[in-house]
């Protein structure tokens, strides 16, 4: 009966997003990147892959992908003649990556419906399929375990309240005796599994190897040096509209005492231009450099996409955006650059660097205004308070790297 309301709410929602996308860019993006999907790969792919073995990855996001990019790096380096595949359900995955060298090809994941899962995977042919975190389709994994495909999951973490370990989630929990392993972030994953009779390995988060790697390979950017010259500065990264409103008053409060970096989430001009308004003291964007004085500035506001994490390199201390709304963004890039982290109070919680940072000491969740000036203030007047903070972070980082390793073990077994 589940799977019969499975099939009806998958179909109905492929419906229902055609006719809202007229309505909504992103959703009409979503729906004009699928259409003709699976024609295309049914007439070129076989031919493009040549018979090469297909490495399937499938990343909801934009952060899911950054999430599995060490894996498929780490494969591509392992098995240079293989194909791979990466497709994303988002486009805000999809646009930002499409280009990524690291793949044969990418496109979007055609909706779970039993006819584009049972075309997709005949077309394809994968040998292995890697879904990132959270990905769980029952018509994919169904089709790819009679296609005889090895089938894995990784940086998947688990909660209680999960619909796989409710009385009536037998359905969901179905889905996950598909894979043929599970790659979990923490030892509570691996008990939740256990207890509905699915066997798991705590293999940590790919993302510390992906984060890591970054730093290593971080862009050297002289116009930032410029711009924050001898003084502290705070990046605040992918911060939204509900951030900002506790960051006004902060950035205001300290106004010359440090220099800010800021960072949107996403680009609107009306935004930038609100936010603008509401900082005392000197800010440019950075498309105007080159036009105004960027030392004297006090604020920077990063009006493009693609220099975050190497805008870490250059800060003292950093909050990180999402958590007062949808959800907390990635903190570990801010950490392996020995950064101290703030971030809402809200939205935290399903994050496991982020709770574990707040025990070691390396971040501080923040309610207000008044809770963000007093830890700043603290670090401001206490350098040292401020750099232990850092350094925790740092270490975090190193030491939970290895994930991408065990991970390509486990390939190189079922391989043989």
């Amino acid at each position: 009966m589940i799977e019969f309301v499975y099939q009806i709410a998958i179909s109905l929602f492929a419906s229902l997003i055609k006719f809202v996308a007229p309505f909504n860019a992103k959703i009409k993006q979503t729906v004009d990147g699928r259409k003709g999907l699976i024609e295309e790969l049914e007439r070129s792919f076989p031919a493009l892959a040549a018979g090469r073995p297909v490495a399937w990855f499938h990343a909801a996001s934009l952060g899911e992908f950054e999430q599995g990019r060490p894996v498929i790096e780490a494969y591509k380096n392992q098995y240079p003649e293989h194909f791979i595949l990466v497709t994303f359900f988002s486009p805000s995955g999809y646009e930002v990556r499409k280009n990524y060298n690291g793949a044969d090809y990418i496109c979007y994941l055609p909706f779970d419906t039993a006819s584009n899962a049972r075309r997709f995977v005949a077309a394809v042919q994968p040998s292995t399929a890697f879904f990132i975190k959270y990905e769980f389709w029952n018509n994919y994994l169904r089709e790819l375990k009679k296609n005889g495909s090895h089938i894995l999951s990784f940086s998947s973490i688990f909660r209680e309240e999960q619909i796989f370990f409710k009385s009536y989630g037998g359905f969901f929990r179905d889905m996950l005796r598909y894979f043929d392993h599970i790659f979990v972030q923490n030892e509570k994953s691996v008990a939740l599994l256990k207890g509905v009779g699915i066997k798991a390995t705590v293999a940590g988060d790919t993302r510390f190897d992906r984060v890591k790697s970054i730093a290593a390979n971080a862009r050297d950017l002289p116009v930032i040096a410029g711009f924050r010259r001898e003084k502290l500065c705070l990046i605040a990264g992918s911060v939204w509209e509900e951030d900002m409103q506790v960051l006004f008053p902060v950035l205001n409060g300290f106004q010359g005492k440090f220099k800010a970096i800021i960072a949107p989430h996403e680009i609107k001009k009306e935004q930038i231009r609100g936010w603008r308004e509401k900082l005392k003291g000197i800010v440019i964007l950075f498309s105007e450099i080159g036009e105004r004085n960027i030392e004297n500035a006090d604020y920077l506001i990063i009006d493009n996409v693609g220099m975050l994490s190497s805008l870490y390199k250059y800060g003292d201390m950093a909050y990180i955006g999402g958590s007062f709304g949808v959800g907390l963004h990635n903190i570990l890039e801010a950490a392996t650059f020995g950064l101290p982290v703030l971030f809402g109070n809200k939205s935290y919680h399903r994050f496991q660097e982020a709770i574990d940072l707040i025990s070691l000491g390396g971040a501080f969740p923040v309610a207000d205004a008044a809770a963000t000036s007093a830890i700043i203030e603290k670090w401001l007047q206490n350098a040292v308070a401020r750099t232990d903070a850092g350094n925790v972070s740092r270490e975090y980082v190193e030491t939970g790297t290895g994930a991408t390793e065990m991970i390509m073990r486990k390939v190189q077994e079922l391989a043989d």
